[in-house]
């Protein structure tokens, strides 16, 4: 049987604009971009890059990030000082996080492996766009 073991070069910090709220990571996320409506909303952005990790993986450095229920199956985290939106979680799956990888103070290794919610991806969006594609599922 293998066994994974973990090292220092797993580990990846981050945090908020303002610094109040800081977070460590022991696990490399597995990063995709995320074109549904919710993302986008949430992000201001035309799209979210997202770096999913098992929740037991992030400890909270010093300040915690303030929640919100986004919809009827997630809720998401940010930074009750500057606004910074941190992490999304869905109720059916609280084992695993997803960090904005925007947050992470080194995202350059970071690089996404697939686009989601791709029927609503806005048509002058390239990022991505040879990368597989997978829709959301209706959840609500």
């Amino acid at each position: 049987m293998e066994t994974s073991v973990q090292t220092a070069a797993d580990e990846r910090t981050g945090g908020c604009l303002c610094g109040k709220v800081r977070y460590r990571v022991t696990r490399d996320p597995r990063v995709h971009y995320c074109h549904c409506d919710m993302c986008r909303r949430a992000t201001g952005s035309a799209f979210a890059v997202l770096g999913w990790v098992p929740a037991a993986s992030l400890t909270w450095l010093g300040g915690r990030p303030a929640y919100r229920r986004s919809s009827p199956i997630a809720r998401r985290s940010f930074c009750r000082a500057c606004g910074t939106p941190l992490t999304l979680c869905y109720d059916t799956a609280r084992n695993e996080i997803a960090l904005h990888v925007g947050t992470f103070d080194n995202p350059e290794g970071l690089e996404p492996h697939y686009n989601y919610g791709s029927s609503q991806r806005l048509g002058w969006v390239c990022c991505g766009i040879d990368l597989p594609h997978r829709d959301t599922q209706q959840r609500w």
